[in-house]
């Protein structure tokens, strides 16, 4: 059986005691800015149950333009407020050589990628700066309340970035 074929035989089982349809709107009125990777279990790790939060993840859950489109959608026509961002240890993005990735793809494809791929090396200054991409942005309407954390992969806990 495929990965996929077990995702289809897990949506039958999930579909047979699905409670109906939930809201549109959030309940928490809060959005979640985290990396895709597969250690992180936001719904567990934040107490967070299906309906309660927008969650957008990416690679590093670095603040490109396409978060920061969704995150306008979020609260311009979902009425989200609050904003958490959240990156993690052991991440593949730490250390990550932008141009030496963009330089592979280009050279295996023929074609340069218009996106880019920042990495990091400092943690916490990487949280900071992702906080204030978000501040910065005018097209986000509630710029206040954005708080950003570091998940461990080895523990689960959260600790703040300030």
């Amino acid at each position: 059986m495929s990965a996929i074929d077990h995702l289809i035989h897990a949506n039958d089982t999930y579909a047979s005691d699905f409670p109906g349809p939930r809201p549109l709107r959030p309940k928490l009125r809060m959005t979640v800015i985290a990396c895709m990777d597969s250690r992180l279990d936001l719904f567990g790790a934040l107490g967070l149950a299906v309906g309660d939060a927008h969650l957008i993840r990416n690679a590093g859950g670095i603040i490109t333009d396409d978060v920061l489109r969704s995150l306008a959608l979020s609260q311009r026509s979902m009425g989200t407020r609050e904003v958490v961002i959240i990156h993690h240890t052991d991440c593949g993005m730490f250390g990550m050589d932008d141009d030496a990735f963009r330089a592979e793809l280009a050279q295996e494809s023929g074609h340069e990628p218009p996106w880019r791929v920042p990495g990091f090396t400092d943690l916490p200054a990487d949280v900071r700066a992702s906080i204030e991409a978000v501040r910065n942005c005018l097209w986000v309407p509630h710029r206040d309340d954005i708080r950003g954390f570091v998940f461990d992969v080895a523990t689960a806990r959260i600790e703040e970035v300030g």
